[in-house]
């Protein structure tokens, strides 16, 4: 995966490191208020998992949000928090079977050699999933698991093999209590948790979005647990609290203001004024009446309602950062009228203003369901605004920027240690605000962001 078009602003880079710390040290203010973190389960998806640079590996799981948080209960009374950690040192995996990815030096199409992510290793590990962890390291608090939907948490046999590939979820497999029966939401309400959190949905929505609006569907709100996002929620959080716990919500991100798609810019395609002279030739002999100009103008992409089934790219469409770098700068990938970048690798106005009708209902709904509980609710949707558009921690600024901002892995989706970190200091003023606690937040500054070569 390269991404070198970017290499200007990635050898100027320079964040801040920090070594990951433990969490600070007790204090004769810490308190708990009214909810009891002796038991701490968390329900979630990637984030919640601590899955970054496009895998599930050790370092990324030890310092994802949940843990972190975990870490902070144990000041005022909090328990162990197990989550189903892979091997030290593994190159992890991701849901391509891809190994994570670091920050190296890579060749590009045009034989500019600069910094770019890479992967660590020809292929993921797959001894993650060669076999289930329940039995030695289970159960586990932390039940975040890569790719899990709202609608896909209640599902029993979740990590069934038997159900084929595609059908279920590797990630659930090797943490399962019984693979080919247990749902995510009974292995974690099975440990009786006294208190638990639901950071859930973003799923829903986003593997529609991560597809380009061509492949998955985003979830409807409307329809039975395991079919509609609402009863769902509904299911999780009433299961949650059967035995009296209490609990934290948080809501879903603006996905489309994650770097995943913020990165390549509309109008990336830049001309000089004899190929721009060039290409509008080569259009109107083809029959279409686009023109180009010296500078950027933008790229060109696939669309079957559109006379000649291609059009340019219009301001606030997203160009996804899976598409193929090389061949937007070598092959003619968005320029040439026989090459218009593929629909998986965009999100067109109509696709993006589907995905935010759905995100503002689904925040609705998991508002609503705090409030109906007198649960801690977290606006993560505003703390992601924030971050569009920058935030400073303790003289540290972070953003949302590709690489540089120090928030996002470099996979562009999932959050850095110093992004978690930020985040589960949100979860902890939530908290403190509605249980009348005094839990400390934890020093974000002490985790690193993207780690240079």
């Amino acid at each position: 995966m390269k991404k070198n078009i970017y290499q200007s602003l990635l050898l100027a880079a320079s964040i801040s490191m920090f070594a990951a710390c433990k969490p600070t040290l007790d204090t004769p203010e810490a308190t708990k208020g009214s909810m009891d973190p002796t038991r701490y389960v968390a329900i979630g998806n990637s984030i919640t998992s601590g899955f970054a640079d496009a895998a599930l590996y050790r370092d990324g799981q030890e310092v994802s949000y949940a843990n972190i948080l975990a870490g902070q209960f144990k000041l005022v009374g909090g328990g162990d928090f197990k989550q189903p950690l892979v091997s030290a040192g593994s190159v992890g995996i991701g849901s391509s079977l891809n190994a994570k990815l670091i920050l190296g030096y890579a060749t590009d199409c045009k034989g500019v050699r600069s910094l770019s992510p890479i992967p660590a290793a020809a292929t993921g590990d797959y001894t993650i999933f060669a076999s289930n962890i329940y039995g030695t390291d289970g159960p586990f608090n932390n039940m975040g698991v890569p790719g899990a939907k709202a609608i896909t948490t209640v599902y029993p046999g979740y990590g069934n093999p038997a159900n084929g590939v595609g059908n279920y979820n590797p990630f659930f497999a090797r943490m399962a209590s019984n693979p080919a029966t247990a749902s995510i939401l009974a292995d974690a309400a099975a440990q009786n948790p006294t208190f638990f959190s639901v950071f859930i949905g973003n799923n829903d929505v986003l593997a529609y979005a991560l597809a380009g609006g061509a492949s998955d569907a985003i979830t409807p709100s409307a329809g039975s647990p395991g079919v509609g996002f609402d009863a769902s929620i509904d299911l999780i959080i009433s299961t949650m609290s059967a035995n009296g716990a209490k609990g934290v919500i948080g809501n879903i991100p603006d996905i489309t203001s994650l770097p995943y798609f913020t990165t390549v810019p509309y109008n990336g395609l830049t001309l000089d004024a004899a190929t721009a002279t060039y290409l509008t030739s080569v259009y109107a002999a083809n029959g279409l009446p686009y023109t180009f100009h010296a500078g950027a103008n933008a790229f060109i992409i696939a669309d079957p309602s559109v006379p000649g089934g291609l059009r340019p790219m219009n301001d606030g469409e997203l160009v996804l950062l899976s598409t193929p770098q090389d061949s937007l700068k070598c092959a003619m990938w968005g320029s040439s009228p026989l090459k218009p970048i593929p629909n998986q690798y965009i999100l067109t106005a109509a696709e993006i203003s589907s995905i935010e009708t759905a995100v503002g209902n689904y925040n609705s709904k998991l508002r609503s369901a705090a409030s109906a509980k007198g649960y801690a609710f977290v606006d993560v949707n505003a703390f992601m605004r924030g971050a569009k558009t920058g935030i400073t921690y303790n003289g540290v600024a972070a953003s949302t920027t590709f690489v540089t901002g120090g928030a996002f892995s470099l996979d562009g989706i999932h959050l850095t240690p110093f992004g978690n970190a930020l985040l589960a200091n949100e979860f902890i003023k939530s908290i403190n605000a509605t249980y009348g606690a005094t839990i400390p937040q934890v020093d974000a500054n002490k985790y690193h962001g993207i780690i240079f070569p």
